[in-house]
């Protein structure tokens, strides 16, 4: 008998949950025409119940009637040393080197801030995620972009020559890394990290690396943290963690850092420090002590293997029945990026087009457009597998192949 339930969608309605109470606000997937229930595959946060011992560990807390100022304990930060001892190799991990951050995107901001002056250029590898378009741009710095490309297998690979000449051409020093790569879902091979480190530390270029997929690992690939490549990588990287990918802990909101350099590890605290917002919720303390346990990795071991059959399942399906359809298969995330060319033309559709034809049939999901893919759709797959096997049927039958 399976401990853990990852069979059972969860009823998310009215639970504060973007991913099914937005659909057809106007920010979100359009609604679904009557007949059909919206299968939501766009924001990414899972729709399979989490690890248990998360809400044991949040409800022991929450009985004690006073929630008063804090600092973290002792338990939070060896709980973050074990899991990356454990899970990601780490051995020289002290809780000096572990700082909190209000979120990913925030230490991202944090770190650029001490490395950067407003106007400056960044690199971002193509496709991109978002989160990091937004931020960065709206705080004043400049996005260069160096797409990645498909291999003669169809993975998504790095361009070295372009990443080296467009650091050249346009002055920068500092480049913001993702590794494991939204939305592509490439889990990078030591070798490319390496190799990719060469050419940084050759420009003196800074790296800013969210790491925050790093748990969702599927069909047994294998993660590299970046700090561990060289030399270089571990004393000009600051890396960002959090629990909320992993363990769909993003409504609770706790980051965290890892900064070997003392020079920037100082630095990015006091540009942290200059917003008071950027403070730890005890709850979400415990809830990061509840997930990184041995409950939480049992149940983590268990996800994947469900993670893994729904990425297998809708590329296979993609390859079988979507001629025109392009998705290498993500070797890390829950996220699945199709690029929609070949169909949109056979077709002479638009891609708001293809995207209104699947939400009319329930299948949420989300625009490529912001991700720099004008053909591109983003797929979250982070539902029980008999929900992924009902919206590729969807799709099939009345979208695709109609």
């Amino acid at each position: 008998m399976q401990k853990f339930d990852y069979t059972t969608m969860l009823e998310r309605h009215g639970k504060d949950s973007m991913a099914v109470d937005a659909i057809g606000t106007g920010n979100a997937p359009g609604a679904p025409k009557p007949g059909f229930d919206a299968i939501p595959m766009w924001v990414a946060d899972m729709n399979i119940a989490t690890a248990p011992s998360i809400q044991e560990e949040i409800i022991e807390r929450a009985k004690h009637p006073a929630f008063g100022y804090f600092n973290p304990s002792d338990e939070y930060y060896n709980a973050i040393i074990g899991w990356h001892r454990t899970r990601k190799g780490v051995t020289d991990l002290t809780k000096e080197y572990i700082g909190y951050e209000n979120g990913v995107l925030g230490g991202v901001i944090s770190t650029l801030n001490v490395l950067c002056s407003r106007g400056d250029n960044v690199l971002l590898h193509s496709p991109t995620y978002i989160g990091f378009t937004h931020v960065i741009k709206n705080n004043g710095y400049n996005i260069v972009h160096s797409p990645l490309i498909h291999d003669e297998n169809g993975v998504w690979r790095m361009d070295f020559e372009d990443m080296e000449k467009k650091i050249v051409d346009h002055h920068i020093h500092a480049a913001v890394f993702c590794n494991p790569h939204n939305p592509c879902g490439r889990v990078w091979e030591p070798w490319e990290i390496e190799k990719a480190m060469e050419i940084f530390e050759r420009h003196q270029v800074w790296v800013i690396s969210d790491e925050i997929w790093s748990d969702l690992l599927l069909n047994g690939n294998k993660y590299m943290p970046t700090q561990s490549a060289c030399a270089y990588a571990h004393d000009h990287t600051a890396a960002f963690y959090a629990p909320s990918k992993t363990f769909n802990l993003a409504g609770l909101v706790g980051s965290y850092h890892v900064i070997y350099n003392e020079w920037l590890r100082d630095r990015e605290a006091k540009e942290a420090s200059l917003s008071p917002y950027n403070e730890m919720n005890v709850l979400s303390m415990h809830g990061l002590i509840g997930a990184y346990s041995e409950t939480g990795a049992e149940w983590l071991d268990g996800l994947l293997g469900v993670l893994s059959d729904n990425a297998n399942y809708a590329c296979g399906f993609i390859a079988k029945h979507f001629q025109g359809v392009e998705a290498a298969k993500p070797q890390g995330t829950y996220m699945l990026f199709l690029h929609c060319e070949g169909w949109l033309k056979a077709h002479a559709k638009t891609l708001a087009e293809l995207e209104k034809a699947g939400t009319d049939v329930g299948v949420a999901w989300q625009d490529g457009n912001a991700f720099g893919d004008p053909y591109g759709i983003r797929m979250n797959l982070a539902l029980p597998h008999a929900k992924v096997i009902e919206a590729f049927d969807r799709l099939d039958r009345y979208v695709f192949n109609a």
